[in-house]
């Protein structure tokens, strides 16, 4: 039988044991709540037997909870983690499964607010407002498999700009590149502003007018639309400008990236997890994989 601890340490890298034992003890009750509810649907009612009569887990929360991690990190695959916990990999799946979806529903820490999360845009507007920060916002892609020919909206995960069948995640981070949302993923073909739009952030500018965000190129819509709170990279000088001005330019560009750039280090912390580099399994399961991810990355930067 494997040391659990010893598995923790040296298989997942990615957090302290001290962050272990903070998750166990805040996921094992809405688990073991989770497992209970699903009881009592199968029953139709109360337990009939005595309180711990019954079939015991073949695999315990803690080691679920471990078995999900690695997944995560290293996307060791199912039957391997069978082989090391001593279970069928059936119930390796239906752990992951459970256990992704939980750390999914987490949302993301909250800088020097223990016990406050995020989870929707309109919570990182309202904690931007009242707490004076700025925010940057950028997309990713996930590359992921093609789907089946004859499948229709199969052109839709085409990327323009990777030449490839994508899924797009938007990311904002704060000032130290900390991550507090990360939206519903769109396919990788829609526009980065579009999806921005999709998920209501007109009308959260509408609403936070104090709060400002820094944006690539890629979002000139949103700046044209909301100025004086979507800030993109300043234009360039028309030929034949005068060289001052070019000079002006360069630096306002420079200062503009210079400030954007943690936006950027927040996405490389989310690829360092080995499932989003390259995403091999069903697409809909990218969605609660992705927010899992963003809520332990979350975790690690606000500490």
């Amino acid at each position: 039988m494997v040391n659990r601890a010893v598995l923790a340490h040296r298989l997942f890298t990615g957090i302290s044991r001290r962050h272990l034992v903070c998750l166990v003890e805040e996921l094992a009750v809405p688990w073991q709540a989770g497992v209970e509810g699903r009881r009592h649907a199968v029953r139709g009612g109360v337990r009939k037997r005595a309180a711990g009569a019954g079939a015991r887990h073949q695999l315990v929360f803690v080691d679920r909870l471990v078995a999900t991690l690695i997944h995560l990190r290293h996307d060791l695959p199912h039957s391997v983690l069978g082989l090391l916990f001593g279970v069928d990999r059936s119930t390796i799946t239906r752990a992951i499964a459970e256990v992704r979806t939980l750390l999914a529903e987490r949302g993301c820490a909250v800088p020097d607010h223990p016990g406050l999360r995020l989870r929707t845009l309109t919570d990182v507007f309202a904690y931007a407002q009242a707490e004076g920060i700025e925010l940057r916002l950028d997309a990713t892609e996930i590359q992921v498999r093609r789907p089946p020919a004859g499948r229709g909206g199969r052109r839709a995960f085409v990327s323009g700009k990777k030449r490839q069948n994508t899924m797009k995640a938007t990311v904002i981070a704060d000032w130290r590149g900390r991550t507090l949302w990360t939206d519903a993923l769109r396919p990788g073909r829609m526009h980065d502003a579009t999806a921005a739009r999709n998920e209501g952030i007109d009308v959260c500018f509408q609403h936070f007018p104090d709060v400002e965000i820094l944006l690539d190129d890629g979002y000139l819509g949103l700046s044209r639309d909301h100025r004086g709170q979507a800030t993109t990279p300043p234009r360039k000088p028309r030929p034949g400008a005068l060289p001052g001005r070019v000079e002006q330019w360069e630096r306002d560009r420079h200062g503009h990236s210079s400030d954007r750039i943690t936006v950027e280090h927040t996405l490389a912390d989310h690829k360092r997890w080995k499932q989003l580099t390259r995403w091999t399994h069903r697409r809909e399961a990218l969605l609660d994989t992705y927010r899992a991810i963003a809520s332990l990355v979350s975790d690690h930067t606000t500490t």
